[in-house]
Order: C-alpha cells, then sequence, then structure tokens
C-alpha cells in the first residue's frame, strides 16, 4: 500500500473517530431533546388519531371542520395574535429608536426597565391588569376624576381588556430584537445620507428604517407566534368571552376529559406555527429571530 493510500486511510480513521467524540458529547442534548420534544410531540400525534371509542379514527379533525366554533376560535386567536403584534410594534419600534439615540448607560438603564416585567410572575401582572382595569379600577377612577369620561367604561372580560395585558406582555419580546438592531447600525450611515442632500426624515425611512426591517421582522415574528398559543392573560382578562385555541385544549381536557380532541387542536395549531415558521425562513434566517442581527 502506498504513502498517499496509508495517509488517506488515516485520516478516514481521524475523521471517524472524530465523529464518534461528537457524538459522545452531543448525544446528552440529543437524548433531552428526544425525551422533552419527540415524544411529547409523537404522543400528541397519536392520542389525536384515537376517537371515542379507543381505536383509530379521524373524528377528532372532522369535528373542527364540521362544528363552526372551532373556526371561529381559530379566527379570534388569529385576531388577538396580529392586533398584539400590530400594536407591540407601534409602541416598541419608536421606543427601541429612542432607546438607542441615548447614550451607553442611560440606555441600559431603559433596557432594565424593560427587562424588569420578566422578574414578576406572569399570573401577577396579568390579575394587576384586571384590578387596574375593572369598573372599580384605578384607570377609570383617574379618568373620570379628570373628566375623560362620566361613567366607568368596561375595560376587562372583553377584547379591549385581553390585548391591553397581551401588550405588556409582549412588548418586551419586540422591543429587545429591534434594540439590538438598531444598535448594531453605523450611524454614518445616516449622515452620508445627509451629506447627499437627504433630509433627516428620508434619511430615516430609507436608511435606518430597511436597516432595522430583519430586527422589525424578528420580533414581530416572535411576538406574533407567541400570542397563537398563550393562555393565562386572554383566559384572565378575557373572562371567557375572548376564546383563543389555547383555551379550548384546556377545556377538552378539563371539561370534557377529551384527550384526543384536546391533541387534535394542539396538532393543528403546532402545524400553523411551523408552516408560519418556514414562511419567515424564506424572508429571515431563524438564527435572526433571537438576536435580531442582520
Amino acid at each position: 500500500m502506498s504513502a498517499t493510500n496509508l495517509n488517506a486511510a488515516g485520516l478516514r480513521r481521524d475523521e471517524a473517530a472524530e465523529r464518534l467524540a461528537l457524538f459522545g458529547l452531543a448525544s446528552p442534548a440529543l437524548l433531552l431533546v428526544l425525551v422533552v420534544m419527540v415524544i411529547p410531540v409523537g404522543w400528541l400525534f397519536y392520542v389525536s388519531f384515537i376517537g371515542a371509542d379507543g381505536n383509530f379514527s379521524l373524528e377528532n379533525y372532522v369535528r373542527m371542520i364540521d362544528e363552526k366554533s372551532y373556526f371561529r376560535i381559530f379566527v379570534t386567536t388569529f385576531e388577538v395574535s396580529l392586533l398584539t403584534t400590530g400594536l407591540c410594534i407601534l409602541i416598541g419600534y419608536p421606543l427601541a429608536y429612542f432607546m438607542s439615540c441615548l447614550p451607553v448607560r442611560i440606555a441600559n438603564l431603559c433596557l432594565i426597565t424593560v427587562l424588569l416585567p420578566f422578574w414578576t410572575s406572569l399570573l401577577v401582572r396579568t390579575y394587576a391588569w384586571l384590578v387596574l382595569l375593572q369598573k372599580k379600577g384605578l384607570v377609570n377612577s383617574w379618568a373620570i376624576s379628570l373628566g375623560l369620561w362620566d361613567e366607568p367604561i368596561k375595560m376587562v372580560h372583553n377584547m379591549t381588556g385581553t390585548l391591553i395585558g397581551m401588550v405588556h406582555i409582549m412588548l418586551p419580546f419586540l422591543i429587545l430584537p429591534v434594540y439590538g438592531a438598531m444598535r448594531s447600525i453605523d450611524r454614518d450611515y445616516l449622515k452620508a445620507a445627509s451629506n447627499l442632500g437627504a433630509s433627516p426624515t428620508r434619511a430615516f425611512w430609507t436608511v435606518f428604517v430597511p436597516l432595522t426591517t430583519p430586527g422589525l421582522f424578528a420580533g414581530a415574528l416572535m411576538v406574533f407566534v407567541l400570542c397563537l398559543g398563550f393562555y393565562v392573560t386572554p383566559a384572565v382578562l378575557g373572562g371567557g368571552r375572548v376564546i383563543l385555541v389555547s383555551m379550548k385544549i384546556v377545556s377538552n381536557i378539563e371539561l370534557f376529559v377529551n384527550w384526543g380532541a384536546a391533541s387534535a387542536l394542539g396538532v393543528v395549531l403546532l402545524g400553523i406555527t411551523v408552516l408560519i415558521l418556514w414562511a419567515a425562513s424564506r424572508f429571515l434566517r431563524l438564527e435572526q429571530i433571537a438576536g435580531g442581527g442582520h
């Protein structure tokens, strides 16, 4: 055997040994993914095809097609998700821009205030809004005292209260990637646009906004996907009048003890989420969702 063949054989052995070592290092993580994700999702798919008689059946999926209530629930879920995402963009983008224009130390303090809600229980924040928005709550009391309106306005147990609570919960998920994208922009681009005759407004819309699009898209996608499966806030602030898919899943299990119907809803919602992420991946690398980078 020639020296070249010996070297090639040795390189192949080293490559195989390296791959085996890497697989050994990755095996704990792979096992964790298998136990935490693959097996539960596989069980979810299996149960969704089990009918009331315990045999294989498509009745859980046929029910979603036949009963119009399921269609309305999905429409409400997407309506809440889209409205929440839109409101987060309207509030979060200007706030992120304001923070990006501040000196680093002050901006870091503002960033802490954005992250502060994460240090408080989600349930506590939701019930705090319930106290603030009820008819005898602080918002109605202050508004009547200031003469903004004469009688208490119903702001909970409806779409309004649900959106207020959802926006408050989801806003940091949009601000963080947008702020990261804005901070990474070289401000010399704006100076160059000004030197070429662009006004500050035109430079902002034609230079700054397009550069922040990946971060904005990543944040909006994250908010939208999280809203699709959200439960606590709409359940508390919606008062049973704003029913999302997640709430229907819970009622199928707790009230009707129908694991098949609940699993079918979960499978459909998971499929929709995967489809949205796949469509988004055509325009944005999915690793940018967490970082909001370019």
